[in-house]
């Protein structure tokens, strides 16, 4: 299974900001257990590249991505590292290009129907509605009445008690940060088996609601 059907498959994205390599495996390991094979390591500190080229190399059935890419360079190196998947915050026709010259999966950040239409005009795979809270479901969904045709994955603010509203309202996958992933201190066994809990539990939300909408039953609410 390649990266942007795994992506769409499970749904969910777990974005690691901070990443080390010693704590990469086990996050990668929890989000596995608890039924997520992907995840995201965003770009931003230094330790970043290796942490990704380890998480590649050792997480075995793992598609491992780069985030936070902001210009051609770093999408460069993070391929070279490994990464099966790039996803840049913003607009960026540099990062869009050398992914689709790597023949690697490119989720482009977009927030107005016109950035939308421009990222996947020029190879977005998707694109990232972010940041997806300032504006909501609702957004998402009058995005999608004309955009019915473009990939969207929602980032930014997603909450477990929000995610079933993002899913109805249409997108393909949600981006999740803190609410899923720990990304700050150090973190003992015992969380890291919370962490694959909760992952179970956001999987689980998820897949329900698909098969709801696909039954035409969906109740848009999760109950907790």
């Amino acid at each position: 299974m390649n990266a942007l059907t795994m992506i769409k498959d499970i749904g969910i994205v777990p974005v690691f900001r901070g990443a080390t390599p010693d704590r990469i495996l086990p996050i990668a390991s929890a989000l596995q257990r608890g039924g997520i094979p992907i995840l995201e390591i965003t770009m931003e500190t230094d330790r970043a590249l290796e942490a990704l080229e380890r998480a590649v190399c050792e997480c075995r059935g793992m598609v491992i991505g780069a985030g936070t890419v902001l210009d051609a360079e770093t999408a460069r190196q993070a391929i070279a590292a490994g990464a099966q998947f790039i996803v840049s915050p913003s607009l960026a026709i540099d990062v869009i290009e050398v992914a689709k010259q790597h023949h690697v999966v490119m989720i482009a950040g977009g927030l107005t129907p016109t950035e939308i239409v421009t990222a996947f005009q020029h190879g977005a795979d998707m694109v990232k509605v972010f940041p997806a809270h300032v504006f909501g479901p609702s957004y998402i969904r009058s995005l999608k009445e004309p955009l019915a045709h473009i990939p969207l994955i929602a980032t930014g603010g997603i909450q477990f008690k929000t995610v079933v509203e993002y899913i109805n309202a249409g997108v393909d996958a949600v981006g999740v940060g803190n609410a899923l992933v720990p990304s700050k201190g150090g973190v003992s066994e015992e969380q890291w088996e919370e962490v694959a809990a909760r992952a179970a539990q956001w999987v689980s939300a998820v897949q329900t609601e698909r098969r709801k909408n696909a039954k035409g039953g969906s109740s848009g609410k999760l109950g907790k």
